[in-house]
């Protein structure tokens, strides 16, 4: 065990990525949607990364990696070259106390990437801790399925919910309870239902005609309140084109 769950801000980071393979691919595909400053070094490129690269939405260094291609990043992904390079990149990244994921031996690395499902502002992560990469996969895929792309249009509107409420409800029991009520099923069900979600005193009023939510937290901590998980209370979907888990490590 010992690995910790959580969300990093990559958004304008530098990370560097090690590889030009496959696995380095689908590595700076994730990188890309976080917004990170992405440098690929290798001798070859995938079709894919050389046309980012073209595009300019990576910078590419054409050669074998060295120590110094660490210096100042934010993050590292050993993703290519055999056991002897790999062992001396993730040595190299330590050193500088650069966070490194060695990918296809996790726990050589500081980090693990898990298979994740992105709606929006609602991200479904999926790890074994490096046990089985195929298992988060297919865990992942069944999660795709259960969570169609209204909850893309749902987190934005919660969002917008979440912001309203902290402005104009000062009774922090009020406070809870609505934002409980509005993530709720019903209160999802309405918040989908409205072409346009209406703002302000507006808004307010309608969350307070939701059915109260049983899973009312006394606190509500830093990401909105908590709930209780509801097993089976939405239809299956058929998987989307276009939105494909990643593979830890």
């Amino acid at each position: 065990m010992g690995w910790y769950p959580m969300l990093v801000q990559l958004a304008g980071r530098p990370v560097v990525v090690i590889g030009g393979g496959r696995v380095a691919e689908r590595k700076v595909a994730a990188l890309l949607e976080a917004e990170a400053r992405v440098r690929v070094v290798s001798p070859s490129l995938t079709p894919a990364l050389r046309r980012w690269a073209e595009e300019g939405r990576v910078e590419a260094v054409l050669r074998e990696a060295e120590a110094a291609d660490l210096d100042g990043a934010y993050l590292a992904f050993v993703a290519g070259g055999d056991d002897e390079f790999r062992a001396r990149m993730i040595a190299a990244a330590k050193a500088r106390g650069v966070p490194v994921n060695a990918a296809g031996d996790g726990e050589k690395g500081d980090f693990l990437t898990p298979a994740v499902v992105r709606r929006g502002d609602l991200v479904l992560a999926v790890s074994v801790s490096g046990a089985s990469p195929a298992l988060a996969a297919r865990i992942a895929a069944e999660l795709k399925e259960r969570y169609g792309s209204e909850y893309e249009r749902l987190s934005k509107a919660l969002r917008a919910v979440r912001r309203t409420v902290k402005a104009r409800v000062p009774d922090p029991v009020e406070r809870r309870r609505l934002l409980a009520a509005a993530a709720s099923e019903a209160g999802a069900a309405v918040l989908l239902a409205e072409e346009a979600l209406p703002e302000g005193d507006e808004l307010v009023a309608l969350l307070r005609t939701l059915p109260v939510s049983t899973a009312v937290n006394e606190r509500e901590p830093e990401d909105g309140p908590r709930q209780k998980p509801e097993p089976g209370n939405s239809p299956r979907r058929e998987p989307e084109p276009g939105v494909s888990p990643q593979q830890e490590p």
